[in-house]
């Protein structure tokens, strides 16, 4: 089932031929109209006239986190604000968010490359689709509802947060497809285990993102639920949840080329890697109007298969991501830097700069513990304090993170100290095997 088959199937000589000319207008329409770009440009000696196809890619200076910080809030975006319709954001390595903003036309584009997503996993305007991703700032409630309006399917804009009043909708109104966390989905499949109603429902398909999932995971949640479960990959910086999705060959998600241009590089030598050997995404969009990402680097690392799939799409895919270039880590569909748990802990009078994030999945669901050394002037016995200031603490992070953490008091020097790169995090899930 195809949603733009004129797209998704287009010849390889004719998807690099619209990727070229589509790069040629972008670096054009950045240079011209974001300082921020065109100084960038001009001090890797770099003109528009210089990119006359994908094949001049390399020629242009990457887009990276820090710049995000630099160009906060809208320093990045290529028209006025009276041009702009949405804002959105995700975590940064700062205090600050990551923005991203779009006009009408990204919102249209964004809406149709989810479509394209939805239609694969099966969504069609005879389905009832209840969106039980975040709404707000967070890019994957109103990504997936637009998709899904686009479609022309039921949406039931469930968000998070209240799994039996989603179970009731899904048996009331019929639900047949779900966009929701893979790990949010198995706690959902357990609850209607548990409550002796899965064969109450209608479920048909799933839509699961916003995190790493297993194979393993997919096989539980379509054997719990009888249905059929589907990848979809997104970033905030570049439109959110729509950008690459797999098919039922479940053989790498496919990332709509003529939107998104990718690249797999090596991550220290940030040169071209050969198709099929894994490196760094770097994605440059084609298409959008209010904030253009040129070479953005994603810190995922995976490889790219650019052969016809089984399902006919020509559109290269995205194989299993084997992790992440830098730190950041992914819970309950939040991202995590440490440096964010270190400038939170750095407020509080009583703690030490010393801390380990440990991270695990129980029964298919994130834990997310922060084990902090407390100042040896404030370690006591008065249960009453810590206690205290464990609170706090928890505050202050889901303040900072918007995530609840399991706090755990140590007394001083328990925790290693180095004078070198001290290990801050350990993640015992396991997602990338």
């Amino acid at each position: 089932m195809y949603w733009n088959k004129t797209k998704e199937c287009m010849d390889r000589a004719e998807i690099k031929k619209l990727q070229s000319e589509r790069l040629v207008k972008m670096v054009s329409y950045v240079y011209h109209n974001v300082p921020y770009y065109r100084e960038k440009m001009q001090k890797a000696g770099v003109e528009p006239g210089d990119i006359r196809g994908v094949e001049d890619i390399e020629k242009l200076p990457f887009t990276t986190y820090e710049d995000l910080n630099k160009a906060y809030p809208f320093g990045l975006a290529a028209v006025p604000k009276s041009e702009l319709v949405r804002v959105h954001a995700s975590s940064g390595t700062t205090g600050k968010p990551k923005i991203a903003v779009y006009t009408r036309r990204d919102i249209d584009t964004w809406s149709e490359c989810a479509a394209r997503c939805l239609t694969m996993a099966g969504v069609t305007r005879d389905d009832v689709i209840q969106v039980g991703y975040g709404y707000g700032l967070f890019t994957g409630g109103l990504g997936a509802h637009y998709g899904a309006e686009y479609v022309g399917a039921l949406v039931l804009p469930m968000s998070t947060g209240n799994t039996k009043k989603l179970i009731d909708m899904m048996i009331d109104c019929g639900a047949t497809a779900i966009a929701c966390t893979p790990s949010y989905l198995l706690h959902v499949a357990e609850d209607l285990q548990k409550a002796g109603l899965v064969d109450k429902i209608k479920l048909k398909t799933a839509i699961c993102g916003a995190e790493p999932w297993t194979n393993e995971m997919r096989a539980s949640i379509e054997k719990q639920l009888g249905i059929k479960a589907y990848d979809i990959y997104g970033l905030t910086e570049i439109l959110g949840p729509g950008v690459a999705a797999d098919c039922d060959a479940h053989a790498g998600l496919h990332i709509w080329e003529d939107h998104f241009l990718p690249e797999i590089l090596d991550p220290a030598t940030l040169k071209a890697v050969p198709e099929g050997q894994s490196g760094e995404l770097v994605i440059t969009t084609l298409t959008k109007e209010g904030m253009p990402m040129i070479r953005y680097r994603t810190k995922d690392l995976t490889s790219l298969e650019t052969s016809k799939c089984s399902c006919g799409r020509t559109m290269a895919r995205i194989q299993r991501f084997k992790g992440r270039t830098d730190d950041m880590l992914i819970i309950r569909g939040v991202n995590v830097f440490p440096s964010q748990v270190e400038a939170a802990l750095l407020t509080i009078d009583g703690t030490t700069p010393h801390y380990m994030i440990i991270v695990d999945r129980v029964d298919n669901a994130d834990t997310f513990e922060v084990q902090v050394e407390v100042d040896e002037r404030f370690f006591s016995d008065e249960v009453s304090k810590l206690e205290n200031l464990s609170k706090q603490i928890n505050a202050k992070l889901r303040e900072a993170l918007g995530l609840n953490a399991k706090v755990s008091l140590v007394q001083p020097n328990a925790l290693v100290h180095s004078d070198g790169k001290t290990k801050h995090v350990e993640d015992r899930r396991k997602l990338y095997q």
